[in-house]
């Protein structure tokens, strides 16, 4: 590409972003190349953190067959994808899920959608900096107890902290390198396993062992509840879209960075899962708890002496998922921040003029979850509730984009972004739309955890608490009145707030 091309390329970002309503000025710099873009996405959707995140629990309850509940994911996460890359390639403004709710649908379902996603996110840093700890430990041989792996946690969010303090140049190569070290710990473990340590052919993944059979709901049941591993697995595509502001053309580079990080997520993710599963030895002592750790396991008697070295790949991999998920956090909060939309906005929407990042909004995405992460040696609870509405938090953010998209379109909305659905548009929405509510519920449905009903409906409960608190404090501090970023114009005017 040539100098005048990358001129014209700046002026044609700038007056899109214009159009949209905001000035671009020194603020963000279009630093990010697309691969570092792609990788940002793919670090945040982190295969190896998924998958080995919740590979026992999937295993234990509904047995082999549980490797394609991440092909059914897979498929249904792609559809919201697409939805996403058109809204994305309509409005390529730094956020997410915060500014396509509020062009799409308006001001009230953009303050739920972002307060919804903010919590989701500050859980699922928490969840992941607390999940990295044990592999950390593992690479020098240590165990762990709960005031040892906060402390780990604690300075894996240190780590990611200074990452996305040094700029947006240092964020991209950090993620370009948490993406080379997931694909070749996926490849290469995966292969590997697949070759010289399977301890069952194919047919196996049709046959759960008698797993899950006494499950409520029979086998279908235990199927549902092992399907979360891959409800856990894809999201993070919408993280291409948060830093849209700093990259360029992003109307044409974003949503193809986000079919090519479900991609190559899902090749990950699904070569790791189904070789592990083909290399546990036996499957009922990991049913019965005998075996708690049958990844930890496999790995340390396939790979003996280099065992550390895959320990340190996959502990890059959670780094670098730390990283991601706290960027697109941080911009989340800035871009609400902008908007004059949360407490404190004028303090959220400062800037590092010198490194151009969020530095305000990078510090709550980094104090929030070290505060869950610390008050986990307290209310052990209180862990279990944010990482449980991390999940299903993040999945509610994304079909509010869903539906709302939907309703555009049914209002008139035409995408001009330089990536359009056609006449695909309408199948394509609804079926994510489906297969999202689906997943939702499949998510917050309350099992038998042996620990009474209030552990039963935990989740439920945390819900129910997340989305009250928001709406109530939307309702009297007024929130969405505030500032004059445009709003509910995707399908006509822009609406107006009366105060």
């Amino acid at each position: 590409m040539t100098h005048q091309d990358t001129v014209v390329e700046h002026d044609e970002d700038a007056a899109h972003l214009a159009s949209l309503g905001y000035t671009y000025d020194t603020t963000f710099k279009r630093e990010m190349s697309f691969w570092g873009n792609v990788s940002l996405g793919f670090t945040y959707l982190s295969p190896i953190a998924g998958v080995y995140s919740m590979f026992a629990i999937s295993l234990a309850e509904a047995g082999p067959p549980m490797a394609w509940a991440l092909i059914i994911a897979l498929v249904g996460q792609f559809l919201v994808a697409l939805v996403f890359g058109e809204v994305v390639s309509n409005y390529p403004v730094t956020g997410g899920v915060y500014p396509w709710s509020r062009r799409l649908w308006g001001r009230k379902w953009a303050w739920m959608n972002g307060w919804i996603y903010v919590v989701a996110l500050v859980g699922t840093i928490a969840a992941v900096a607390y999940g990295a700890a044990p592999f950390i430990a593992s690479v020098f041989g240590g165990t762990l107890d709960a005031g040892a792996t906060v402390l780990i946690a604690l300075g894996t969010l240190v780590i990611a902290t200074l990452l996305n303090f040094s700029g947006t140049k240092v964020l991209s190569l950090a993620a370009t390198v948490g993406l080379i070290a997931e694909m070749i710990g996926a490849v290469v473990i995966g292969g590997y396993l697949l070759i010289f340590n399977r301890h069952h052919d194919f047919s196996v993944l049709f046959d759960n062992q008698g797993i899950g059979n006494d499950a409520p709901g029979g086998y279908l049941g235990a199927f549902a509840a092992a399907a979360l591993i891959g409800m856990f697995a894809y999201y993070g595509f919408e993280a291409n879209g948060d830093v849209a502001e700093e990259i360029k053309n992003p109307s044409a580079r974003v949503p193809k960075a986000m079919r090519l990080t479900m991609y190559i997520g899902g090749f990950a993710a699904n070569l790791l899962a189904f070789s592990l599963v083909l290399a546990v030895p036996d499957f009922q002592a990991v049913a019965s708890g005998e075996v708690v750790d049958p990844i930890g396991d496999i790995l340390h008697n396939a790979f003996g002496p280099i065992f550390p070295v895959v320990m340190f790949v996959i502990v890059i991999a959670f780094l670098s998922c730390i990283t991601s998920l706290q960027a697109a956090a941080s911009r989340l909060i800035y871009s609400m921040g902008r908007d004059g939309f949360l407490p404190g906005s004028k303090f959220l929407a400062e800037f590092n003029e010198k490194r151009h990042v969020p530095n305000n909004a990078l510090l709550i995405a980094a104090f929030f979850p070290a505060a869950v992460v610390v008050l986990s040696l307290l209310l052990e609870d209180a862990l279990t509730a944010m990482v449980g509405f991390g999940t299903v938090g993040i999945y509610m953010g994304f079909q509010m984009v869903v539906l709302a998209a939907l309703r555009a379109r049914i209002l008139g909305w035409k995408p001009a972004g330089k990536f359009k659905l056609g006449a695909w548009a309408y199948p394509v929405n609804i079926m994510a739309l489906i297969w999202g509510l689906a997943a939702i519920g499949n998510i917050l449905w309350p099992r038998p955890t042996g620990g009474g009903w209030a552990e039963d409906y935990l989740l439920i409960m945390t819900t129910v608490g997340v989305i009250g608190v928001g709406w109530i404090y939307m309702l009297v501090s007024k929130a969405y009145t505030r500032g004059d970023a445009p709003s509910a114009d995707a399908s006509g005017p822009i609406k107006t707030v009366v105060r």
